[in-house]
């Protein structure tokens, strides 16, 4: 039954004003290099259906570095495969710097892993050829693209290494770097067609925490001096720490982001304050919690009551 009080109706119409609004408003992912829409990833294994996203929202701005954090099956390196190309989404919506990852051919593809983004993985080997030294390492993407002059291959490999902090590496091979160099030589590498995003996929994971703060100011230059957008995919809260914001992603969707900017204080000193948040989807929903939601026994479904300000959940009295 409506609630047909004057107070209702008015509520009522305000929502249904602010949701016309909304609609009227500018399309989803409008202006975003990276926008992913209900994005549904679909596996089968030995007959049976895993779905490793399930309808994920994700919007990243040009220019942001940022975190994506999640357990393990969780689903954020399928995200990561998708937004690198190498692997198609079962549905959904996905673009990144314009193009649609799901409209693709396999030529097209390849492009885009040649010239649209980046990729570092955490694994030292999977990113260098062993043969060859840091420079030709680095110089090898652009030889591929076929665009760019041997003198000035040579050139920008240099200014890429000397960027990160490894030019005294151009002339060694992998096997004579440490892991912190080698990985610093592989961002050098995914940067090299200049692309307009950069994945790194636990850049991290096989270093000790001093190299990994090497490693990860190395991504912070590049973003800072070069304005690539970067999106690390990382289980280290330590990592995830240090950018301006993370996204956490739970069961295949986005369920919370932590916010981080600088506040002064009163006396003029800097301090860094982080705010998490819940996660609204295009479909509406919202991921509680699990200590909140076991804190006030809720389970299987709740009460919803639309204040002038925001909504209130509460346990279902019934149940």
């Amino acid at each position: 039954m409506t609630d047909t009080t004057p107070g209702a109706l008015a509520t009522l119409a305000d929502l249904e004003q602010r949701v016309t609004a909304r609609r009227d408003g500018p399309a989803y992912g409008d202006g975003a290099m990276i926008a992913c829409d209900r994005l549904v990833r679909i596996f089968t294994a030995d007959g049976v259906e895993v779905q490793a996203l399930q309808g994920l929202d994700l919007l990243v701005r040009e220019g942001e570095l940022m975190a994506l954090v999640g357990a393990s099956g969780s689903g954020k390196s399928t995200l990561m495969n998708i937004l690198a190309g190498l692997d198609v989404p079962t549905a959904g919506a996905a673009t990144v710097a314009g193009c649609d990852l799901l409209a693709m051919d396999a030529k097209a593809r390849l492009r885009y892993r040649r010239d649209v983004v980046g990729f570092v993985w955490q694994q030292t080997a999977r990113n260098l050829l062993p043969y060859l030294t840091a420079a030709q390492n680095v110089a090898l993407p652009m030889q591929l693209r076929g665009r760019t002059k041997r003198g000035r291959r040579a050139e920008r490999a240099l200014e890429l290494l000397s960027m990160l902090g490894v030019a005294d590496c151009r002339d060694r091979r992998p096997h004579q770097m440490s892991g912190g160099q080698q990985q610093r030589v592989a961002i050098a590498v995914a940067l090299a067609n200049s692309p307009s995003v950069l994945l790194a996929d636990e850049p991290t994971g096989e270093l000790d925490s001093a190299t990994g703060e090497q490693v990860f100011a190395a991504f912070r230059r590049a973003n800072e001096e070069l304005g690539t957008t970067i999106v690390i995919v990382t289980h280290d809260q330590a990592v995830a720490g240090e950018v301006r914001r993370s996204v956490a992603i739970r069961d295949g969707r986005t369920s919370s982001e932590v916010l981080r900017r600088t506040e002064v204080d009163a006396e003029g000193q800097e301090s860094m304050v982080a705010r998490e948040y819940a996660t609204l989807d295009r479909a509406g929903r919202l991921q509680l919690p699990a200590e909140y939601t076991e804190a006030l026994g809720m389970r299987h479904r709740v009460l919803l009551e639309l204040e002038p300000d925001h909504i209130a959940v509460r346990p279902d009295d019934a149940s």
